[in-house]
């Protein structure tokens, strides 16, 4: 029986992981779930959020905002529209994102803004924030290998 598997995590502009891993488990648009090996087949769009994967025991993260997640027996593979690494986390522009995106939702009845992209501007920012210092937290932040 299989113990691992392939995760790929690709962006329209890049290829940002590519790993054997032990599971992934990631946010879907009907919540949470985890990938094993031999996983039987699914497709599922994702929404923002923290992705975390088992290699070699050890747990490590990356950023998703949304996509698609296509899980087979032999390979996960994430479609996502951005995604980064905890390291590759700009925390300061990431704090000045939050802040752009609550102004504008706080300036929301004073103006006619988009509601719906301030809200998902500060759920970006927010996301970022708290898997940056949550992996900060755990001293688990490790450079992902890159193909």
């Amino acid at each position: 029986m299989a113990r691992t598997f392939d995760l790929q995590i690709v962006t329209p502009d890049r290829l940002v992981l590519h790993k054997t891993v032990d599971s992934v488990t990631a946010t879907g648009i009907d919540g949470e779930f985890t990938a094993l090996p031999l996983h039987v087949p699914f497709l599922v769009a994702l929404t923002v959020g923290s992705l975390r994967y088992r290699e070699n025991g050890k747990l490590a993260f990356a950023f998703v905002s949304g996509g698609f997640a296509e899980v087979s027996a032999e390979k996960v593979l994430i479609l996502a529209e951005a995604a980064e690494l905890p390291e590759e986390i700009d925390i300061d522009r990431a704090r000045k994102a939050r802040e752009r995106a609550e102004a504008r939702l706080a300036a929301m009845r004073q103006e006619n803004i988009d509601h719906v992209r301030a809200k998902a501007a500060l759920q970006r920012a927010v996301t970022r924030l708290k898997l940056y210092q949550g992996v900060q937290s755990l001293g688990t932040a490790r450079s992902g290998a890159r193909a």
